[in-house]
């Protein structure tokens, strides 16, 4: 949505059944977009995420999820390693179901996923 060149190069790259969205972020989206105040800017993002949202298959959370997030927030409790449920979440989401994390946050990779940075 901050259209990035290299992101929406990989993105016309991959095939669409290959890109998925977790429900996680879907609503972090959402929250970002209602926490904006009524602007320009709000009304164009909005009208990218409906564009963008409507193709990416949304990833359910499952009991496998669900392990997948308990193990490893336990785990990194018990390690004083601090890290945001909503990232976890997404995490849990790739380790349960064999996915790649697109970010450019290296913190996800002390959760041994594998992680691609489009960024670059």
């Amino acid at each position: 949505m901050k259209s990035v060149p290299s992101v929406a190069a990989r993105m016309q790259e991959t095939h669409r059944a290959d890109v998925a969205i977790s429900q996680v972020t879907v609503a972090e989206i959402e929250f970002g977009l209602r926490y904006l105040p009524a602007s320009k800017r709000r009304r164009v993002l909005a009208a990218q995420w409906r564009s963008i949202g409507a193709e990416l298959i949304r990833l359910v959370w499952d009991d496998d999820v669900s392990r997948a997030f308990g193990e490893r927030k336990a785990r990194l409790q018990r390690g004083g390693i601090p890290m945001s449920d909503f990232d976890l979440a997404v995490a849990a989401h790739a380790i349960a179901h064999g996915l790649i994390v697109v970010t450019s946050d290296a913190a996800f990779d002390r959760l041994g996923i594998r992680r691609e940075d489009w960024l670059r």
